[in-house]
């Protein structure tokens, strides 16, 4: 696999200063002068955190609603019965089911971007948990995705409300928004990620809590943010 750079990745390289870490509107001004690809580019916010996840006590995973959400169709699946799974399709679930959707599962389903459960439908959804756990897709009550008002929860996923968890490398990597966003919606969406990955600090969490913010977009170099704005 090659590991060439696209001319339009260079150009856009030339454009960061290597020596300098950005302001998030600055940042988020030079994104939007990069050479642009044929596609809508996601913005993403990546974190290095000074956690050690080895540790339960330093795991840091949250959600949050992005003011102008992600850009993206997302799709929700829900494993719930009865009013629980009524509500869900009213709400706008993409599929609702519960042992036939966790059958469907089983047998290699992934197509969808969040799954929500009712707290009883949980202990079968468990049995998954290899399937969705390291796709970052189980559903957990510290995310709001273990619920039993499935309504206000597949409403909120649609409404742009997105899950982060770190992994085994202490970094966070999370979809704020699209390039044709305007540099105010993106400083604000990325802003709500900054805050929300802020106050996730763990108290076991020892010296330098946040290492690096970097944004970028889709094939494109990251333009990495000054941190003092963001002490903790």
């Amino acid at each position: 696999m090659s590991n060439k750079k696209s001319k339009r990745y260079i150009k856009a390289a030339e454009l960061v200063d290597s020596d300098k870490a950005y302001s998030l509107e600055e940042a988020v001004s030079l994104l939007k002068k990069f050479p642009a690809p044929k596609f809508d580019a996601t913005v993403t916010l990546s974190a290095n955190l000074g956690v050690d996840p080895r540790k339960s006590d330093q795991m840091v995973r949250g959600s949050v609603a992005l003011p102008h959400g992600t850009g993206k169709q997302v799709k929700v699946i829900v494993f719930a019965s009865g009013d629980a799974a009524k509500a869900a399709e009213d709400a706008g679930a993409d599929e609702v089911g519960f042992e036939d959707l966790i059958k469907k599962v089983q047998g290699g389903y992934t197509d969808f971007d969040a799954a929500i459960a009712t707290p009883d439908a949980m202990t079968e959804v468990r049995k998954i948990a290899r399937v969705l756990g390291p796709r970052g897709l189980m559903p957990n009550p510290k995310t709001g995705t273990v619920t039993d008002d499935t309504a206000k929860a597949v409403s909120a996923v649609k409404a742009g409300r997105i899950d982060y968890k770190v992994d085994k490398n202490s970094n966070i990597a999370a979809a704020c928004g699209k390039a044709s966003f305007s540099e105010e919606q993106l400083v604000e969406n990325v802003s709500a990620l900054v805050d929300s990955i802020v106050k996730a600090k763990p108290a076991s969490a020892k010296g330098n809590y946040i290492k690096s913010f970097t944004v970028s977009a889709s094939m494109l170099p990251g333009v990495p943010l000054e941190l003092s704005a963001f002490t903790v």
